[in-house]
């Protein structure tokens, strides 16, 4: 039977907005884009994944793939930067995630708004992180060292919900490491790159989230940002002569979409 020109264009209208739909709904959301990038100048490699924006409420399927895929890697170490969970009821969930990462693989993690507005339990968040091999920064820093080589994790409070100092959190700098410095909230960045004026210390990459990068974008601009964004979106960034990744992050808050705009996981061999 012969398709007219008007039963074509309903067909393909609606074939075209499923497709639209799917990949909004399901694609962007739960196939998670990973990205790698090399920062490293010596065959000593350190490597690292960074999680940030899980929100997590409920174990699905992806979080087992993510859990697979870094398992698989065996990173050095894993970097969670912030909103992990919104309230306490998260908890739970987050335990069950870390229960299928490997427990071999250390981990650094720092509070996000989310947790602020929850009023996550912070004795509890912190209990449940090194149960798991890992460590909850809150103007902290961590020294860790791997393949003959130093790194200090410096970990700074949130910019929205906490008391973010970058100051503090760097007073155990040893100027023979390298910093990797975790920062939930991008805009607090600009204020780390006019302290480190003073501080010294030598950065060589800060990893930032929040954003979810636009979480939905028309042609790379993003419909709203959060507050705490500053002029951050999403990717590299260059503050005087720190580098700063801004990650897409994994989960959604608010509108459970994505749009121009697929979760991140993201490797770097520094």
């Amino acid at each position: 039977m012969k398709m007219n020109r008007r039963n074509f264009i309903v067909k393909s209208f609606f074939a075209l907005l499923g497709l639209f739909l799917f990949d909004i709904f399901w694609f962007e959301k739960y196939v998670i884009q990973w990205t790698t990038y090399d920062l490293s100048h010596s065959d000593s490699k350190i490597k690292i994944v960074q999680l940030t924006d899980l929100h997590i409420n409920k174990l699905k399927s992806f979080h087992k793939t993510i859990a697979n895929k870094i398992n698989q890697e065996l990173p050095d170490l894993i970097c969670i930067t912030g909103d992990s969970v919104n309230n306490n009821k998260g908890l739970p969930v987050l335990n069950e995630f870390l229960d299928l990462l490997s427990k071999e693989i250390p981990k650094a993690v720092i509070m996000g708004n989310k947790e602020y507005a929850g009023k996550v339990n912070i004795n509890s968040f912190r209990t449940l992180i090194e149960k798991h091999n890992g460590q909850l920064l809150i103007n902290e820093s961590l020294k860790f060292s791997r393949a003959n080589r130093n790194l200090l994790i410096i970990g700074v409070d949130d910019y929205l919900g906490g008391d973010p100092n970058f100051t503090n959190a760097s007073a155990d700098y040893d100027s023979s490491a390298e910093a990797i410095v975790l920062n939930h909230c991008p805009e607090y960045s600009d204020e780390i790159a006019l302290l480190n004026e003073i501080q010294k210390v030598n950065i060589k990459l800060i990893l930032s989230g929040h954003t979810h990068g636009g979480q939905i974008t028309f042609l790379g601009k993003a419909f709203y940002k959060p507050g705490g964004s500053g002029r951050f979106l999403r990717g590299w960034y260059k503050l005087n002569d720190i580098r700063m990744y801004v990650s897409k992050g994994i989960g959604t808050k608010y509108i459970p979409i994505r749009m121009g705009c697929r979760a991140e996981a993201t490797i770097f061999y520094v």
